[in-house]
């Protein structure tokens, strides 16, 4: 009798703990599913994959605005302004001295960009606003100045639209992507030039599609001064 009562109590204590586990699963499997969010300072951010998203609130804008055909920049001018391609674009108007050092002066323009009727044209957008020191990197022309005639080899600029992998597929990246992370800044809005204008700026995660050129390295071998015995 008593080995029959601890069988039975045993399974009593078995199924009681099953229902208990049971309708403790059960409740939290109603529960709303809750991602703890993360501060941005303990996420491990990449520059060149985060700036591609710093203009996406523009892209309908860009998408749904008329093209001015009267104030559009070619690709010509594009790359008249640059001592080679991949160069600093040159400032193409005068600066005051003490006041061209970037910051709100150069930003109040080329910033977010829109039609300076001082110069009956559309400011460019640059793609790295957090740069502030602009001449740093960007000098005036010199245009009234005497020029020396030199050897200089300036590069030819890479093609547009005949880097496709395949016929039809994406285009690559033609260029280096430090300091032009940003993609909406030169391919759309009202400055973006002629040439190298897109007509989807609303999918804005560009290099979902478009890679980086895989550029070919040489190894250039050491330089070694001669060494001259001067006597």
């Amino acid at each position: 009798m008593k080995k029959r009562v601890g069988i039975l109590l045993v399974f009593a204590l078995l199924f009681i703990g099953f229902l208990a586990n049971w309708t403790y699963s059960y409740y939290q499997g109603l529960e709303e599913a809750y991602i703890p969010i993360h501060e941005a300072s303990d996420i491990l951010v990449i520059p060149s994959e985060k700036k591609v998203f710093e203009r996406s609130g523009y892209a309908l804008d860009y998408l749904n605005m008329p093209v001015d055909e009267n104030h559009q920049r070619t690709l010509d001018t594009y790359y008249n302004n640059r001592a080679y391609p991949g160069a600093p674009p040159s400032i193409p108007h005068p600066v005051k001295e003490k006041l061209g050092m970037g910051s709100n002066i150069c930003l109040q323009c080329h910033q977010n960009g829109g039609f300076v009727e001082k110069f009956n044209a559309y400011a460019p957008v640059t793609p790295h606003p957090e740069m502030i020191n602009c001449k740093q990197c960007h000098v005036e022309q010199q245009t009234k100045s005497t020029f020396v005639a030199t050897n200089f080899y300036k590069k030819p600029a890479p093609e547009v639209g005949v880097n496709n992998a395949l016929p039809g597929s994406p285009p690559a990246i033609p260029h280096q992507l430090q300091m032009r992370e940003n993609c909406l800044s030169c391919h759309a809005g009202p400055a973006a030039v002629k040439e190298l204008w897109i007509d989807h700026p609303e999918r804005i995660n560009c290099r979902q599609c478009h890679v980086p050129k895989a550029q070919e390295v040489q190894n250039v071998e050491l330089f070694v001064r001669a060494n001259t015995n001067l006597k």
